[in-house]
């Protein structure tokens, strides 16, 4: 038995197999990757997550089986029942940290852009739910004499489109962004007058809500035959970009919104 196949035995799922765990391995390495590379939250992928966290789960009750039958062995018996068993624990157990870093440093990235832009994803999903019902609410909110932050923070509660977010990050992001806007009328916006008090103003052609940055560079690598990539200029109007084209193993530094469309076709990578 080699470690292919040891690593193949936790899983069990529908066309298990030593190739699909290492494929779905190299696609989470490669969004984790993307993830660090860009300044905005990227759509979350949960087929693949959900297939990771199986495995890891199968992993874990595996490790644990292994380590109970090794510790009831006798020490003098051990290599005659089963010579292998120390190094298929040591194997598993390897594996499983390393795809435990990849997916806490993975979820901790992604925490971090969604706490330093919380009202503009709110802003954007809250903006996909067209009920004018919300729309008459909020318009009268913002016309309430009594006004605080907190007021001013959507509610997405029954929103069932969530992307880029997972449903957790949502319910985490609006409980985050609740708090901080109730912090915030505590400490010092609760003295503001009322029309200075909402966390979305845009008075004066001036938006509060800081977003994240689509214009960064990024370094990419082509995965396709031929791959268009929009080059714009800040002076150049809408409409009006250039194209270039990446071939096959070409490693181009380019703007993130000019290679966005490409990379959710799977078309390049992000290094």
């Amino acid at each position: 038995m080699d470690i292919d196949d040891i690593l193949a035995s936790v899983d069990h799922g529908p066309g298990a197999s030593p190739e699909s765990a290492a494929l779905d391995h190299q696609l989470l390495t490669r969004f984790w990757v993307a993830e660090r590379a860009v300044s905005e939250v990227l759509p979350w992928p949960a087929p693949l997550m959900e297939r990771i966290m199986d495995r890891v789960r199968t992993q874990i009750e595996t490790i644990e089986d292994l380590a109970a039958s090794s510790e009831s062995t006798l020490p003098t018996t051990a290599n005659t029942h089963n010579p292998n068993l120390n190094l298929r624990l040591s194997i598993l157990q390897t594996d499983l940290a390393r795809t435990q870093y990849i997916v806490r440093s993975l979820l901790r990235a992604r925490l971090a852009k969604i706490t330093k832009y919380s009202m503009h994803y709110l802003v954007l999903l809250a903006s996909r739910n067209k009920n004018p019902a919300s729309q008459t609410q909020s318009t009268a909110s913002s016309q309430n004499p009594n006004q605080q932050p907190e007021d001013s923070v959507p509610d997405i509660s029954t929103l069932t489109d969530l992307a880029p977010l997972s449903e957790p990050e949502s319910s985490f992001l609006h409980a985050h962004q609740t708090l901080l806007a109730s912090h915030y009328a505590g400490s010092f916006m609760g003295a503001f007058p009322r029309q200075l008090r909402r966390l979305d103003d845009n008075a004066g052609g001036t938006s509060m809500i800081q977003g994240p940055e689509l214009r960064e560079v990024v370094f990419v690598r082509c995965l396709g035959a031929e791959v268009p990539v929009v080059v714009g200029g800040e002076e150049e109007e809408e409409g009006n970009e250039t194209g270039v084209t990446m071939r096959m193993g070409d490693v181009w530094v380019v703007r993130w919104e000019g290679v966005k469309a490409a990379w959710g076709k799977g078309e390049v990578e992000l290094l």
